[in-house]
């Protein structure tokens, strides 16, 4: 089943296991369930720890559970875990068998508080980059509280389920029957979504930390790169960030990075986070700034109050809240969201094999998608606003010889429209003739661009009209003390290297900023 090179890989992983586990399997006559226990056994030949039962009987064929040895229950994998998901099988294999989880201890002890029973099922595709992070998470909750049980079912093994469950974007959670959510989440999310009183803990402990040298609010490229170059410096610098990697996390190929020959957006930002945690920066995640306070004096404390009540305060800050994709808000589309409606064709894309997709938007992320999609789905309809594609030539060249694609231009999208819970169609009006057309597909997705994460700066920081905070060529902002860099300011071309030099740009600016200011006289505390 797996090739010698996987083999020799996994025989590395498995010489980990620091206690014996056990593969149930419940296997039948398919195709897959004959793939399945191919890759068991190539599992048990490969370390004595491991061994196997196929006497399983679990209504979902094939499936296996990872377990420890003497027990039943674990991680449950219903269709095969290869592709993108690999890592997820070999993952579980090694915590299940004691080699601990390179995860933070009050992260484990929070799984472990949890009180309730919990009964997972996440849908994935072996194409989806955004799926393991979901299927690792859940994998370890239901490893480390027996409260906790985990499915993880590929969509393509299960095709009737997912047609069933009208399941049309991946991953996809349910728990207990009920859909939990979809989209990519870390463990630390969903912890913090079952366990009600996550807000006010983590709040009190934002408000009893120190104030920073540096505060950056926003853990992209940007951001990682600013903690960096502010850390070398030996002070104090701080990361509050929604989730480390930010929209670089939904990112599938990186092939433009300097001396990066090729990686994806989920290593790429574990990377970011590695080197930063290097220099031994508090990253606080999970943390969206809902408020930004400015210093009441020159040289004055500059406080960021986050969206659970909880305020950091630093000497400096910079604003590193990057972007997010831009809706096309037409009538149908958050109705039909997950539904037929999606951003990420590398994620949803299998999940339309033969079927007819529409693309909004012509640039280059747009076109991509369409060339993308075009080998995957029945035929494809790009819908470009402009009288003409603004991708890359080179890109337009490639989509224009695709046989099953078709292109409007001029081409103003109306309305999404569905019948019984899932889009059916799409309508555009063309503008040059004023004609409305309607067009029957299955698929939207949604390719027109970003828009910054800086709502909550109104009325602060200065903005430009389209809300990008305002920068000068050293990254200050309006605000004495804040700075700002990445996919969120006025900085043109939204790059992943550019973001990562500004980032560096501004962390030098913060730098030169304090070493400029009146030395703080020490608080004295009362006797």
């Amino acid at each position: 089943m797996l090739d010698a090179t996987l083999k020799s890989q996994l025989q590395t992983y498995l010489g980990m296991l620091r206690q014996p586990i056990h593969l149930i399997a419940s296997l039948d006559e398919s195709a897959t369930g004959v793939e399945m226990r191919g890759l068991l056994e190539d599992i048990v030949s490969l370390s004595d720890k491991v061994t196997l039962d196929t006497s399983g009987n679990d209504s979902r064929k094939p499936s296996f559970v990872v377990a420890r040895s003497g027990e039943s229950t674990g991680v449950r994998f219903a269709g095969l875990p290869l592709g993108h998901e690999f890592t997820s099988l070999v993952l579980a294999l090694l915590w299940t068998g004691g080699h601990p989880p390179k995860v933070e201890a009050d992260v484990i002890d929070s799984i472990k508080a949890l009180d309730g029973d919990f009964d997972f099922e996440v849908y994935m595709s072996l194409t989806c980059h955004n799926c393991p992070d979901v299927v690792q998470a859940l994998s370890l909750m239901a490893i480390f509280n027996p409260q906790v049980k985990t499915v993880v079912i590929e969509g393509g093994a299960f095709q009737k389920e997912v047609t069933e469950r009208e399941i049309m974007a991946v991953p996809m959670v349910f728990l207990n029957g009920q859909v939990f959510g979809s989209g990519r989440m870390t463990v630390e999310e969903i912890v913090a979504k079952l366990d009600t009183n996550a807000g006010d803990r983590d709040a009190a402990k934002l408000n009893a930390k120190d104030p920073f040298d540096v505060l950056i609010v926003g853990g992209g490229p940007a951001g990682a790169a600013a903690a960096v170059y502010a850390a070398r410096k030996g002070i104090r610098v701080g990361v509050a960030a929604e989730r480390f990697g930010g929209q670089v996390n939904d990112t599938m190929a990186i092939e433009n990075y300097i001396s990066v020959l090729e990686t994806d957006g989920p290593k790429f930002a574990a990377a970011l986070e590695a080197q930063v945690r290097h220099y031994e920066v508090d990253i606080m995640n999970l943390q969206r700034a809902d408020k930004l306070i400015p210093a009441e004096e020159p040289g004055g404390l500059v406080q960021v109050q986050m969206a659970n009540g909880g305020v950091l305060q630093a000497r400096s800050v910079i604003l590193s809240t990057g972007a997010r994709w831009r809706n096309v808000n037409v009538p149908g589309e958050q109705e039909y969201k997950n539904k037929g409606v999606a951003y990420c064709p590398h994620c949803d894309g299998p999940l339309f094999k033969g079927k007819r997709v529409s693309v909004i938007g012509g640039g280059n992320s747009g076109v991509e998608a369409a060339i993308d999609l075009a080998g995957i789905v029945q035929h494809v309809t790009l819908i470009e606003f402009a009288d003409e594609l603004k991708a890359d030539a080179v890109l337009v060249s490639k989509l224009k010889s695709l046989p099953n694609v078709t292109v409007h231009v001029n081409a103003q999208t109306t309305e999404i429209t569905g019948a019984d819970g899932k889009v059916n169609g799409l309508s555009y009006k063309d503008r040059v003739s004023g004609g409305v057309h309607h067009i029957e597909l299955e698929g939207v997705f949604v390719q027109i661009g970003l828009v910054p994460n800086t709502e909550f700066l109104k009325g602060t920081i200065e903005l430009s009209r389209f809300g990008e905070i305002v920068v000068d060529a050293k990254g200050h902002t309006n605000v004495p003390g804040v700075f700002a860099a990445g996919d969120c300011t006025t900085v043109p071309y939204k790059q992943i290297v550019i973001a990562a030099g500004e980032g560096s740009k501004a962390a030098l600016s913060a730098f030169d900023y304090l070493i400029r200011q009146p030395v703080m006289e020490p608080i004295e505390v009362a006797a």
